[in-house]
């Protein structure tokens, strides 16, 4: 096992070294992306089971966002049910065999935190205006400026450690027991992975609407 912070990288485009996560993760946009236009190709009245489906699962995010926000949940469907499906998938990944997830990389991980921090701060402005997002930071006294703001800090460095650590300690127990007791034993450990996965993709989602709703204020 090698160590979990270092990548190496698969080729080059000019300067830039393009590393396994990097390419991983353009397929599962690709799949996404092309999944995407597929499913939603003929959209009907009246579903089929497909659509049903993907209604199903629309009205599932929109719940979760609403319970959590007490807002309408339309200006942050897309964000919330994209990072929910990527993070699903990419950690769905480690069951291909020769691919490790890149939400395994802290790269990949510190790359959505700084999603949520942006979409915290932009939707945070938004919504309160330059003036009241900032003075925010100063409730419920000056003096608690520093520590908001260390945690506004903090809680983006928790997204990142608490994902991170969680999807490579799946890898690396799985990839030990494999080398330890052949190709059949981890299955079992791999299904358990899987939902770990999942569970995780849901927790990094809800904390994503809840810090973008603590933004907004009011509600």
């Amino acid at each position: 096992m090698e160590n979990p912070l270092s990548m190496h990288a698969l080729f080059h485009i000019g300067p830039v070294p393009i590393t396994e996560p990097v390419v991983v993760t353009w397929g599962i946009m690709l799949f996404l992306g092309l999944g995407s236009a597929w499913a939603t190709r003929r959209l009907t009245m009246v579903p089929g089971k497909l659509q049903a489906v993907l209604e199903m699962f629309v009205t599932v995010i929109d719940d979760q966002i609403r319970d959590t926000m007490q807002r309408d949940p339309s200006p942050f469907r897309v964000l919330i049910g994209t990072i929910f499906l990527y993070v699903f998938i990419a950690n769905s990944s480690a069951i291909i065999p020769g691919i490790e997830p890149p939400t395994a990389m802290i790269e990949t991980d510190a790359a959505l935190a700084l999603i949520v921090l942006a979409a915290t701060i932009f939707y945070g402005i938004r919504y309160q205006g330059l003036r009241g997002y900032l003075s925010a930071f100063a409730e419920p006294s000056w003096v608690m400026i520093p520590l908001n703001v260390i945690e506004q800090i903090t809680r983006t460095f928790s997204l990142i450690v608490r994902l991170f650590g969680n999807v490579m300690s799946g890898v690396f127990v799985v990839g030990i027991i494999l080398s330890l007791a052949g190709f059949l034993v981890p299955i079992p450990l791999m299904a358990l992975d899987l939902l770990t996965g999942t569970v995780q993709a849901y927790i990094f989602a809800i904390l994503a609407t809840v810090f973008i709703g603590a933004a907004m204020g009011e509600h």
